[in-house]
């Protein structure tokens, strides 16, 4: 079961909610039914789940809707209809103080501005949330130290936050989610303040994090590289209604839709595609069974100048080529294990591809995609020409 099921959530601010409800069921767009009751559409009938440990990132433009969104998760504003199910409770049906209970023991919230009281100390704002919880002052000190340990502020304990630059700051603010040790951090555009060096940064101290922490997290954003940089999975937002929800690569190769396409057109592909999303199918001979007559003869059927040898496990055990393979036959010899070539490069399947852009460059050979010594493919340069074109069909993906 997922950890967060949001069903059919809706927001309409103003003074008739029902009948803006009733507007849209009949199909009409947000400005319209602006026009006609006043009522503003903050979400419209969103539905989503998200796993445990998953980094789920909720983005869009200004007023699409993302940040009303992620408040309704966990009621700091009240849905107009829908529910918000935490582990299979309901959060829109509780009543304020068990309410209360979940966000203390289950969720906490990293706001944009970074909302430290200026009066208290780096570790007196670390342990706030705890404090309103009435952990003993030992105990909420010794977790709130640990916290900010873990985003690097282990020297900054008793500094004052306007002695701390803004990244500093919110590390602070996100050390003091941390402290509460929750399930999950919903982070309602958390780095969009900051600089862009801190703010990459930040990405990837919160990368580096999750790597150990393995907490669910809700992200709000408005930038795509920063949604693609974190999210596991992504949920684009346009007019309070979530428009497609997949991974980066399913969203950049396979927009839903006119407005997706032209949302992530000026995308950097090198950055987001993977090896898996370009590999072909090799052609292979199998080390155990077949000798060089049969490498050559597969090569000459394909037309190529070389093909990969493998076990009975598939295994990559090497390469050989049409020369190579013709001479042995010249010398009557019937096994593939003196003509093999070992330096082959190779990647995982999950290397980006702007890491493979050097490797190819300077290999005389395909590059070999494995996992756990087995093969899974093979890239050419011209896959990676064809994946970066404008209209590079990256069919490739399932080839």
């Amino acid at each position: 079961m997922p950890l967060i099921e949001v069903k059919n959530l809706s927001k309409i601010f103003g003074k008739n909610p029902k009948q803006a409800l009733k507007h849209l069921d009949e199909g009409l767009s947000k400005k319209e039914i602006l026009s006609k009751t006043g009522n503003t559409v903050g979400v419209n009938r969103a539905s989503f789940s998200v796993e445990a440990g998953e980094i789920f990132v909720i983005m869009g433009l200004s007023g699409s809707g993302k940040s009303t969104l992620v408040r309704l998760v966990n009621r700091l504003i009240e849905p107009t209809e829908g529910s918000i199910l935490i582990e299979g409770e309901d959060l829109s049906k509780l009543d304020k103080k068990a309410l209360r209970k979940v966000r203390r023991e289950k969720l906490s919230m990293v706001f944009q501005r970074f909302a430290l009281f200026p009066h208290r100390t780096i570790v007196e704002n670390a342990e706030f949330g705890l404090e309103i919880q009435n952990i003993p002052k030992d105990e909420r000190r010794q977790k709130a130290e640990k916290a900010l340990e873990m985003v690097g502020l282990g020297g900054y304990f008793d500094q004052y936050p306007n002695q701390l630059s803004g990244g500093m700051q919110q590390r602070v603010g996100l050390a003091r989610a941390l402290a509460n040790d929750p399930e999950i951090l919903l982070m309602d555009e958390a780095f969009s303040a900051l600089d862009p060096l801190i703010r990459k940064d930040m990405q990837d101290e919160l990368i580096d994090l999750q790597a150990s922490m393995k907490k669910t997290i809700l992200f709000i954003t408005h930038d795509l590289d920063e949604a693609l940089r974190l999210g596991d999975r992504i949920a684009l937002m346009r007019d309070g209604s979530i428009v497609q929800i997949g991974t980066p690569e399913e969203i950049l190769v396979h927009p839903a839709n006119d407005y997706v396409e032209k949302f992530v057109e000026d995308v950097d592909r090198s950055k987001i595609l993977t090896a898996q999303h370009i590999m072909k199918r090799p052609e292979t001979v199998n080390i155990e069974n077949h000798g060089p007559r049969v490498a050559l003869e597969r090569m000459r059927e394909e037309g190529l100048s070389g093909v990969y040898v493998v076990d009975s496990k598939r295994a990559l055990k090497g390469y050989v080529t049409a020369e190579d393979a013709a001479n042995a036959i010249k010398k009557e010899e019937r096994s593939l294990e003196s003509i093999l070539q070992n330096n082959i490069p190779k990647v995982d399947k999950e290397t980006p591809m702007n890491d493979i852009f050097n490797i190819i460059h300077d290999s005389p050979v395909p590059v070999a995609v494995v996992e756990n010594e087995k093969l899974l493919g093979i890239i050419v340069r011209g896959a990676v020409i064809a994946a970066l074109s404008e209209d590079g069909e990256v069919n490739l993906t399932n080839a």
